[in-house]
């Protein structure tokens, strides 16, 4: 098949709408299930280059969790404990496969963001997987493959019509790509820049000790930025982006809701979070909406009189912002990634209150000094990796 033709563009009204190869070959994937979109395949083919990178410098299996055409989360397959098992809804399927275990981190990193994505796999999608998907509100699945089991699970959903895309993973795109704005066809080189670990050898500070567990991490950020929209930044912890800020016009910006998404995935994981008395029929969404707000600076929205009984068996307890900052004043080892340099050290002042302890970014600011003292009065160990991930 040389096209698909879609049901509309990024709106109902722009038709007609369709994708191919524009250099005349086959289209190197294959509609399984459903009717995918145009805004689903870019998310798609984005998150599908994403898992590809990662899988490619980690040796491990990626997924990744886009919404409109950026990451709200992206992962590598490492065994959960049973706190991230509790917070990712999982702790009752038993077992999971290092690609279930990889989809469960992607879509736990950002669940309220994740809510209606598109997923993308590294790897043959398993029944582990599939499972995982089954349960939660999504849009669609891109992979090289889906076992018999796996791909039955997939066709009950959505009343039968959840989109499945199988993508040929020998396939590789021409090296000039192109981009039609207001009837004008921009060109340019593919951006096929491996991201490795040589990238991280000029450490700028007086730390020079970066840690494999951080190189990994940093690698998953640095990847995750490469296919994130500009401006960007994406904190990482534990073989997991936990916090994406995409398409700011401030770098600062970036990092302060970046950051905040990070400090919301760390604060689920607190006792006073996890020990909320939900009622049973509370479903998935409405507790990741509820845990939100309790978390936030709105948390009275969720304990006034006659809307924490449609959601608790017991009226929790305010948590305060001392006891939110008690807790994030213990987390350390946090990576952070950046597309492009840090203008300014306040960069550095937000990061450090997520727990940031390791940083990558191009370097080349007129105030690299003055990033780099900030850094170094924070015990930061930053990398100058000289390369620039923007994204449009």
């Amino acid at each position: 098949m040389k096209e698909l033709e879609l049901k509309y563009g990024c709106n109902p009204n722009q038709k007609p709408s369709k994708i191919f190869v524009n250099d005349g070959r086959e289209l190197p994937l294959e509609v399984l299930n459903g009717r995918p979109g145009y805004i689903n395949f870019m998310d798609a083919l984005n998150g599908w280059q994403l898992v590809s990178d990662l899988k490619k410098a980690t040796g491990l299996p990626a997924a990744a969790s886009f919404k409109h055409v950026s990451p709200a989360g992206a992962a590598v397959g490492l065994p959960l404990d049973e706190t991230l098992k509790k917070i990712f809804f999982v702790d009752d399927l038993g077992e999971l496969s290092p690609l279930a275990a990889a989809y469960a981190r992607a879509r736990g990193a950002d669940r309220m963001s994740s809510f209606g994505d598109f997923i993308s796999l590294s790897d043959v999608c398993d029944e582990p997987t599939a499972r995982i998907i089954r349960r939660e509100v999504s849009d669609g699945v891109i992979a090289p493959g889906y076992t018999e089991g796996a791909l039955s699970i997939l066709k009950e959903k959505k009343k039968g019509n959840y989109t499945v895309v199988a993508i040929d993973p020998d396939y590789r795109p021409a090296r000039l790509e192109h981009k039609d704005v207001f009837g004008i066809t921009f060109e340019q080189g593919r951006n096929d820049l491996e991201i490795s670990e040589s990238l991280l050898e000029n450490v700028v500070t007086d730390n020079k000790e970066i840690p494999e567990e951080a190189k990994r991490d940093l690698l998953i950020s640095l990847i995750t930025l490469k296919y994130t929209q500009s401006n960007s930044v994406c904190y990482a912890l534990g073989g997991q982006a936990i916090g994406i800020g995409a398409g700011q016009q401030s770098r600062v910006h970036c990092v302060r809701l970046a950051g905040s998404k990070a400090d919301n995935f760390l604060l689920r994981q607190c006792p006073r979070v996890l020990e909320l008395k939900f009622l049973p029929d509370v479903r998935r969404a409405d507790r990741d909406n509820a845990i939100d707000v309790y978390i936030g600076e709105e948390y009275e929205d969720v304990l006034r009189d006659g809307v924490w009984q449609t959601l608790f068996a017991e009226k929790p307890e305010v948590f305060t912002k001392e006891e939110k900052r008690a807790f994030l004043d213990r987390v350390d080892g946090v990576s952070l990634g950046s597309d492009a340099f840090f203008p300014f050290s306040d960069n550095i002042e937000r990061a450090v209150k997520s727990g940031v302890r390791y940083v990558a970014q191009p370097g080349g600011s007129v105030r690299d000094d003055a990033v780099i003292e900030a850094c170094n009065r924070y015990g930061m160990a930053m990398a100058f990796t000289g390369i620039r991930l923007f994204h449009h």
